[in-house]
């Protein structure tokens, strides 16, 4: 029986996998162009099954090598005659999988190696004449060794003395990780793990500086998650709307490779093959539940780094409108890990899901802190969810007196940076568990902010707003009900902060048109 692909293994007889032959091509065009570069791309975005793919697609005119120093320990980088001997090793054990001959295969062993000098001599040798491509796979085991330095400085001398005529080496090398490999002796020397030589230049002697930019998008297109979902149906007959299920399916996960799979994987196994809309957004609830390695990764990573939680929680929690340049380092950072993405020229978050998970982190850690200064000043849940249905009128009736309650004698500075939070804050444990709320989008100015609410089957469209007089309220209806039109909704909900002294507080429903309306809250 076959199943979606989750594990990294790229065999197509076995799984559910998304047609990559075109990003397959374009990578074979930079291998026939000899060109050494890296994959970096984040945590289970799909580099090993890449390049597991990529070996069989080139086998019929290339010798393909593919290593992987995840295994490594750090004794095997202690100096350049053991790295040597592992990595010849490696190589004698990867082409046992290959069509060389036994004998080339045994020639590949050279215990007399000693040092670089002597292993590029012996790579020469092995080369001549052949087309073999190197992959090695999780490169940022190595990246904290300097041994590892001398290697990829070793490789680069070779690429360019073969440019010039001058020697054999290997016909193109991929590496594969989370780090851009180019800038690794910059990120060693940040972290104490290399010294420079007197005249060494930190940032822009690369030992990887030969590289060839790697442009191709890894991320799952609408057509590629199609083809997924053709061949699916074809096994199983579910008479879903394959464009329709492939479009919700990018609108969560904006590609992300492990995201997709996860979600087609719960709604196969877990959801009894309900593929409908509503079955994906069951799936994302589902997958939020799970403490999964690539959410466990974005935790530790975002802890660890304060300067890039903080950029984070500003652009998705305050709306902050951040330029995108991917020359500052934390944006880098963000992009690397595949948080990041560029839109209209600003850093938002990359994917729904991501924007969801970073919500319910970013709340949680509100909620904790606040929780430790007054345990009883999360509100009133009483009447807002009652036979598995949510009221969201009475939800915001009852975040009204919450707010006056507790945030009313807060300065206004304080209330218009943190007015979404605080209602996310409210919000959060009711919808606990059994549904999520999704930043759906920001105004130019940042001054709104329009909150996707799902609970089990139940979905709701809120528009959180300051108040910027009559006119630009007037015209939060307009924005409100094209949301209300995309998710095919006949009700919405305004939320806007009123700062002024004197106001006059409202709830109440307003008919919009066409038998659309919307409730009215200033708070």
């Amino acid at each position: 029986m076959r199943k979606f692909n989750i594990t990294g293994t790229c065999v197509p007889e076995e799984n559910y996998m998304v047609d990559i032959t075109d990003k397959l091509e374009q990578i074979k065009k930079m291998v026939d162009d000899k060109a050494y570069f890296a994959i970096n791309r984040g945590r289970q975005y799909g580099k090993t099954t890449t390049l597991a793919c990529l070996e069989k697609f080139l086998s019929d005119e290339y010798t393909v090598i593919s290593i992987r120093f995840e295994a490594l320990d750090a004794e095997e980088f202690a100096n350049t005659t053991i790295f040597s001997q592992v990595f010849l090793k490696q190589i004698y054990k990867a082409l046992r999988f290959s069509s060389v001959d036994e004998s080339y295969r045994e020639s590949w062993k050279k215990p007399n190696i000693k040092n670089f000098n002597d292993l590029s001599d012996h790579i020469t040798d092995m080369c001549e004449g052949k087309k073999i491509v190197l992959f090695i796979d999780e490169v940022d085991k190595a990246s904290n060794h300097r041994v590892f330095l001398g290697f990829l400085s070793k490789l680069r001398d070779k690429f360019l003395a073969r440019r010039l005529g001058k020697d054999f080496t290997f016909h193109s090398v991929i590496l594969a990780g989370v780090y851009d490999i180019r800038n690794i002796k910059l990120k060693m020397v940040q972290e104490g793990l290399h010294t420079p030589a007197v005249g060494e230049t930190t940032m822009y002697n690369s030992p990887w500086n030969i590289a060839t930019q790697f442009e191709v998008s890894m991320s799952f297109s609408i057509p590629e998650i199609t083809t997924m979902l053709n061949e699916y149906e074809h096994d199983h007959q579910t008479k879903m709307n394959i464009s329709e299920i492939a479009t919700e399916i990018y609108n969560y996960t904006n590609g992300y490779p492990v995201l997709v799979s996860h979600i087609c994987k719960y709604v196969h196994e877990r959801l009894e093959k309900n593929w409908i809309p509503a079955g994906i957004r069951q799936a994302v609830k589902l997958i939020l539940k799970e403490n999964t390695p690539l959410f466990e990764s974005l935790v530790k990573n975002l802890t660890g780094n304060k300067e890039l939680s903080q950029l984070t929680y500003n652009i998705l929690m305050i709306g902050t409108k951040w330029p995108f340049n991917i020359h500052d380092p934390f944006v880098n950072l963000g992009v690397r890990y595949g948080y990041f993405k560029e839109k209209e020229s600003k850093v938002v978050v990359s994917n729904k899901i991501f924007e969801i998970c970073l919500t319910n982190f970013f709340i949680n850690e509100a909620i904790r802190t606040k929780i430790q200064k007054d345990p009883f000043s999360l509100g009133d849940e009483t009447g807002i969810v009652e036979n598995n249905k949510f009221n969201m009128q009475t939800c915001l009736e009852k975040f009204v007196q919450y707010y006056h309650k507790y945030y009313s004698d807060k300065d206004e500075a304080f209330l218009e940076r943190e007015a979404r939070i605080l209602f996310l804050m409210f919000l959060s444990p009711i919808i606990n568990g059994n549904g999520f709320a999704h930043i759906e989008s920001q105004s130019a100015d940042g001054k709104q902010t329009d909150v996707l609410i799902t609970y089990l089957n139940q979905q709701f469209i809120i528009e959180l707003k300051i108040w910027r007089g009559l006119k630009k309220h007037e015209r939060a209806y307009d924005q409100l009900l094209g949301y209300m039109e995309k998710f095919g909704f006949n009700e919405g909900y305004l939320l806007t902060f009123d700062f002024r002294q004197e106001k006059k507080l409202r709830q109440k429903w307003v008919d919009i048109v066409d038998g659309k309306k919307v409730f009215d809250v200033l708070v």
